[in-house]
């Protein structure tokens, strides 16, 4: 089920700037106390971390060596579960902030994107979105039933009733995943990391880079 999930995703938006980020599972999942969905997996087997059209990056289960991205679920978390506590939670969910985990945040609008574990089968945990902007009266956090592969695709495609982020970016557009590694391969080459485009401000950004 898994597997079909990120094909699915797959065909509208392939991963040729992906790779198989060969993740010690055991490690990530003893770090975070937590056994993660098989999507997400397979996601990273697939694609692995990195953005999506710059809007959207998909957080690591592990930190890595990076000079562009590489954010990572425990780096996030914290900041989800703060929005969680502040907001009270989801309407009619019980669950504490220790519930949520990270999976995705937001580039120029820093929306989060995780799940709620609300049970003992990571495979079946909603996608909760905390957005950082929404209409008066309209709560800040969101649960949509389905898994963190379908819920991209799905967000790729605008399939849901309204765009389910407070950035509309990615609404109904695909645009391209990159890995971090070729991330930093274009930041380090003077091009504009999502775009591999040469990039007139790389040399600023680079002095910023260094210690």
């Amino acid at each position: 089920m898994a597997a079909a999930q990120v094909d699915a995703l797959t065909r509208i938006m392939p991963p040729t700037h992906g790779a198989d980020e060969e993740v010690d599972w055991d490690a990530a999942e003893k770090q975070l106390s937590a056994r993660l969905p098989a999507d997400y997996r397979a996601f990273m087997a697939v694609y692995g971390g990195g953005s999506i059209g710059g809007q959207l990056s998909i957080l690591l289960p592990l930190p890595v060596d990076s000079v562009w991205g590489g954010g990572t679920i425990a780096g996030e978390t914290p900041n989800l579960r703060h929005h969680w506590e502040e907001e009270g939670g989801v309407a009619g969910t019980e669950l504490e902030a220790d519930a949520v985990l990270a999976w995705g945040v937001g580039c120029s609008n820093p929306d989060l994107l995780g799940w709620l574990m609300s049970g003992s089968d990571p495979d079946q945990w909603p996608v909760v979105v905390y957005r950082r902007h929404v209409s008066w009266g309209e709560p800040s956090l969101a649960l949509f039933e389905c898994g963190m592969a379908e819920f991209l695709r799905r967000l790729l495609l605008g399939e849901f009733d309204k765009c389910p982020l407070s950035d509309v970016s990615l609404w109904g557009r695909i645009e391209p995943f990159v890995h971090w590694r070729e991330q930093d391969r274009r930041f380090l080459a003077g091009l504009d990391p999502i775009t591999g485009e040469p990039d007139p401000y790389a040399d600023m950004f680079q002095s910023w880079s260094r210690p």
